[in-house]
């Protein structure tokens, strides 16, 4: 098949299917014309692309995850300390956003919001640590 179907099968668009090639992570056949044709093999794995990618995975995380799906002889830990470390990951980047969204909370409520030029808001931001 060629890339537009590989893409409407997977969910992926075309720029990064050939992104995804460019870095190694699929390689399509080549027919006798050099157009890539796509078998199901390759659809498999982009859909499995998309998906870790929709779950935070970083692109070397996925070649990882990818690698070790197709190692038949795999230990599943492998598999669990990526995904737990993924979920650390997640879990800082969530206690950061909730101290982010605290602060500009804090700033928001302080602020007036009136035609007076004062401003708590601005004020913070210009304040140097």
């Amino acid at each position: 098949m060629n890339i537009g179907e590989a893409s409407g099968r997977s969910g992926l668009p075309a720029k990064t299917i050939r992104y995804y090639e460019d870095i190694g992570l699929i390689r399509p056949d080549r027919g006798g014309n050099g157009y890539r044709d796509y078998g199901a093999d390759d659809v498999h794995k982009l859909r499995f692309l998309h998906r870790s990618r929709g779950l935070g995975f970083s692109v070397d995380e996925c070649r990882q995850l990818l690698a070790l799906y197709e190692d038949k002889s795999r230990a599943s830990a492998d598999v669990k300390d990526i995904a737990s470390s993924k979920l650390t990951e997640i879990d800082r980047k969530i206690r950061e956003l909730t101290e982010l969204r605290r602060t500009l909370e804090h700033l928001v409520h302080a602020c007036h919001g009136n035609a007076r030029p004062d401003c708590p808001i601005l004020e913070e931001l210009s304040e140097h640590t």
